[in-house]
């Protein structure tokens, strides 16, 4: 890896981590530079602008998601197995200390969901691939016979989706202290309501 490219990667990486505490929106160049012992001058060589480091961070969340969510969950059977551990993974993300502000996507759909630009446009483009992802992972369920052939996978999808978004909620903002047993819960009763009925 550049020089370079080791640097942005670096600011990234600590982007990220602001971004999870103070939001996307309180993401700027100039704290950015303070925190890093950085010029200004400096950080815009690698991004040029507020939206296009917004950008570059939101798309360094979903590699690290795809990276900590996704792939290891490839590595289970096809079928049930394999969502039960994407769901497991997604929960222990969204309750991570790598992000001590919560998932940042979470906090990202708040500040971006009433405003046009790049980054919203980013990040409704990634949260939909991942609801499609669950979806196409519950056709997978259904081919192994794991699943009724009957079940509606995009309702499965944007359930699991709930799930997660009430347990980043409970747990943030509620503080409560079963929140990830509720979650865990929740999954249980979506699996066991897709499966085929003996």
């Amino acid at each position: 890896m550049s020089k370079g490219l080791e640097t942005r990667e670096k600011i990234l990486e600590h982007a990220f981590l602001l971004a999870s505490k103070d939001g996307i929106e309180g993401l700027t160049i100039g704290t950015l530079a303070d925190d890093l012992s950085m010029s200004k001058s400096g950080l815009f060589a690698h991004f040029g602008s507020k939206e296009e480091l917004q950008v570059a961070v939101l798309q360094f969340a979903a590699q690290k998601f795809e990276a900590e969510v996704v792939l290891p969950a490839f590595k289970a059977p096809r079928g049930e197995p394999r969502l039960k551990k994407m769901l497991d993974n997604w929960l222990s993300w969204a309750s991570g200390s790598a992000a001590p502000g919560g998932c940042i996507f979470v906090a990202a759909a708040v500040e971006l969901d009433d405003q046009e630009g790049r980054a919203r446009d980013f990040l409704v483009g990634s949260q939909r691939a991942l609801i499609s992802s669950i979806a196409k992972a519950a056709r997978l369920a259904v081919e192994t016979g794991h699943f009724r052939a009957d079940l509606d996978c995009e309702q499965f999808g944007f359930d699991a989706y709930a799930v997660v978004l009430g347990y980043h909620h409970a747990r943030r903002l509620l503080r409560d202290p079963k929140a990830e047993s509720r979650a865990r819960s929740g999954f249980d009763r979506l699996i066991k309501n897709a499966r085929i009925q003996n």
